[in-house]
């Protein structure tokens, strides 16, 4: 069958960046499992994915405003270093979840000064152009519980048991103000995926 709205669909992926560099790939590992038409991935690779059959393989190069949007300066802050309450040994790359007038925001730190820390909300892959491989390894249609919850629960969701989050989003963001910092258990242990949002998964 082809991929429409509400197919479950297994792909083999690699994915580029703007450089050319390798950020990552499913081919040594599981396929990612993701609901087709419920914003799992990017909207350029979903789109491109549409009407696809198992044994496609596609390359498609997605723009930012089709990926993870545009960089905004104003989500790249200072924030005092009390903000992080009792959090210690705060070193780049570290991720956190930021209250801001806008509600919860995943940042993640870029820089450790003596009063405070340089936070980004930014997707790490916003401004950027991304290239994907990708390869049709299975189409079926989801159940009605799938459909429901708005991911596939047999691989464990989008990513096949990665799980992802969208850190700048294709809307892109506003500035906010930081008001206090909690470590984001999710984003602490491994910045390879989930850190570089690949995989095209918006979460």
């Amino acid at each position: 069958m082809k991929i429409t709205k509400n197919s479950a669909v297994t792909i083999h992926y690699r994915l580029n960046d703007s450089q050319g560099q390798l950020i990552e790939s499913s081919f040594e590992a599981d396929p990612m499992v993701y609901l087709h038409g419920a914003e799992n991935l990017i909207p350029g690779l979903e789109n491109a994915l549409e009407g696809k059959l198992a044994g496609d393989t596609l390359e498609v190069t997605v723009d930012c405003e089709q990926a993870y949007g545009p960089y905004h300066d104003g989500l790249r802050q200072e924030v005092p270093l009390e903000a992080f309450g009792d959090i210690q040994d705060i070193v780049p790359g570290m991720r956190f979840i930021a209250e801001t007038e806008m509600g919860q925001r995943p940042v993640q730190v870029t820089e450790v000064l003596e009063n405070t820390v340089v936070v980004d909300g930014n997707h790490p892959l916003a401004g950027q152009s991304l290239t994907f491989f990708v390869e049709v390894k299975d189409v079926r249609l989801a159940t009605d519980e799938e459909v429901a919850h708005g991911h596939i629960h047999a691989h464990g969701g989008c990513g096949g048991g990665h799980h992802h989050h969208d850190e700048g989003g294709c809307c892109g963001g506003h500035d906010h103000d930081h008001g206090h910092c909690e470590q984001d258990p999710e984003k602490e242990a491994k910045p390879g995926c989930d850190g570089n949002g690949g995989c095209g998964c918006r979460g």
